[in-house]
């Protein structure tokens, strides 16, 4: 269940200045259950003196399933406005009965970072942690680049490990969401199989071909069905901007 919560919000004590850039909230059903929700909002503010943007996503269950197997998991970035690298990532994860909190500062500059549970370390040139991968692709404008089939790497932070995450480019596909019929990038991260995930290329990420670049839908290809994660409302600036 663990692995599954960490890529619904795949999709830091800093003060914060402005209203926020963009708000999402998600649905996550399995066939007509609420199982959970997930949020991510991106707001301006200011880290060691420099302007920067905080990246905030949080899951958690509701309903039967917080009773039987209770989630809540809070992601923090904090990453450079023109880049989009990371300055510095938080994991503040609580699921049942198990703890994990820690807090990576990258150097960017110097290829490394520091973990608060393991110390310094060298990584690869341009990782990101798992909360602002998203972002980072987005912003870079790689999936217009994309043709179908393609398959890129990117260099990853998390769980105190580091480690190349492959995508695979599924070409762009027309679906029904909240703005109506929307063609989509598709994009399949390849993870490890495990006891929720039916195989590594299991997970796929409907993500709006627009300047927005939204993620309007996740699907999960579970060992007990199929699983989706739904966009439900998207704000700019505190507009909401669904149309319902």
């Amino acid at each position: 269940m663990k692995q599954l919560f960490l890529f619904i919000i795949l999709f830091a004590s800093i003060g914060v200045y402005s209203q926020p850039i963009e708000e999402m909230e998600y649905f996550i059903r399995f066939g007509f259950i609420r199982g959970g929700k997930a949020t991510l909002t991106a707001k301006d503010t200011i880290y060691d003196g420099k302007a920067a943007i905080h990246y905030n996503m949080e899951g958690k269950t509701v309903g039967l399933p917080n009773k039987l197997f209770p989630v809540h998991n809070i992601y923090e970035s904090i990453v450079d406005p023109v880049s989009y690298l990371p300055y510095k990532a938080t994991r503040n994860a609580k699921e049942q009965n198990y703890r994990y909190y820690n807090e990576a500062f990258f150097y960017h500059e110097q290829d490394s970072l520091f973990s608060q549970r393991s110390g310094g370390r060298k990584i690869e040139h341009n990782t990101v942690d798992f909360s602002t991968v998203f972002f980072y692709l987005r912003q870079n404008q790689l999936l217009d680049k994309l043709v179908d089939g393609e398959e890129f790497e990117v260099p990853i932070f998390h769980a105190d490990e580091t480690f190349k995450m492959t995508v695979k480019y599924l070409g762009v596909e027309k679906i029904n969401s909240a703005f109506g019929e929307v063609y989509c990038h598709v994009i399949s991260p390849r993870v490890k199989k495990g006891r929720v995930l039916k195989r590594a290329d299991g997970l796929k990420f409907y993500i709006s071909k627009d300047s927005n670049k939204i993620p309007l839908l996740l699907e999960f290809d579970i060992r007990v069905g199929a699983l989706k994660c739904v966009l439900k409302s998207y704000k700019q600036n505190g507009i909401e901007r669904i149309r319902n």
